[in-house]
């Protein structure tokens, strides 16, 4: 079994430690910023920004425990500690929609003036910046180790981005004289984060169920060991994922009279193709005699 290269593994890492400090620098001004200015839609922020600084620190432990090699009682590695890291994202983050949705709710019940909504706009004006910086860099770890658990950890925070947004927008019309509005906003923004919540589930379930993958992928790996001279046909192809590896089956169809040593190298031709276009899959080919 083929394990991360050492850039690879540096970029998991770079990304899970970069996730946790934007995580704990945004509670503590989004706390500064929401005893300053009393904006529910800005504690709404607070809120999910302390559940993602628990949800990062979670998904550092389950990125150092997923490269970790394959051993004796885990053959297959130990890829699905993203998955289950996923999970503990979704529910995270699910409480936090329904901290916001009280929240806003008991607002709108019960109005209150906002204080020093210069300072709630300073504080969001920040962690749109460092928001966009850390999607930045989870993009590119996400296109070189195709991570489970930094691609949960990019979802919600593209979701933090529509929510910071949307908090900075609340506190301008606030200031402008529409205060109503914050808890309005707080309220959408706690539907749009159960709604992320809800697809980060979806995609950890799906690996913790050995979900195929798409079936293009699929098209295009017996394409590869179809061109293959030799091979007269494949069948059965199976895959599967775990944290950043794919494990791939598939039978080839060769000549009965073919011998055993041909038909080995036609299947080594076969994984090597497929792990040239697809590194990282681990790769098990099986011969039938046509």
């Amino acid at each position: 079994m083929t394990s991360p290269t050492a850039e690879q593994q540096r970029l998991l890492r770079l990304a899970t430690r970069a996730s946790l400090a934007v995580a704990s620098i945004l509670v503590v001004s989004k706390a500064l910023g929401w005893w300053l200015s009393g904006s529910v839609s800005l504690l709404a922020g607070l809120i999910d920004s302390a559940l993602d600084a628990v949800a990062s620190f979670l998904n550092l432990l389950a990125v150092h425990y997923a490269l970790r090699p394959a051993d004796d009682d885990h053959r297959f590695g130990h890829g699905k500690a993203e998955a289950l890291a996923g999970m503990a994202q979704a529910l995270f983050i699910g409480v936090s929609a329904v901290l916001i949705g009280v929240q806003a709710v008991d607002r709108l019940q019960s109005p209150q003036p906002l204080g020093n909504t210069a300072a709630g706009i300073a504080v969001m004006l920040l962690s749109l910046v460092l928001t966009v910086a850390l999607l930045a860099l989870q993009r590119k770890v996400i296109r070189a180790t195709g991570s489970t658990a930094v691609r949960a950890d990019s979802l919600h925070y593209r979701s933090d981005l529509l929510l910071n947004g949307s908090i900075l927008l609340a506190l301008v019309l606030a200031g402008f004289g529409w205060p109503q509005l914050d808890a309005l906003f707080g309220l959408g923004i706690a539907f749009y984060i159960l709604w992320s919540a809800l697809q980060i589930a979806r995609e950890s379930t799906a690996i913790l169920m050995d979900k195929e993958l798409p079936a293009d992928v699929g098209e295009r790996m017996l394409a590869l060991v179809c061109a293959i001279p030799g091979v007269q046909g494949a069948h059965d192809l199976r895959t599967r994922v775990s944290g950043s590896y794919w494990f791939v089956q598939v039978h080839l169809e060769l000549p009965g009279a073919l011998p055993l040593h041909e038909a080995h190298e036609l299947c080594e031709q076969a994984l090597a193709v497929i792990r040239e276009r697809y590194p990282q899959a681990d790769v098990l080919v099986h011969a039938d005699p046509v």
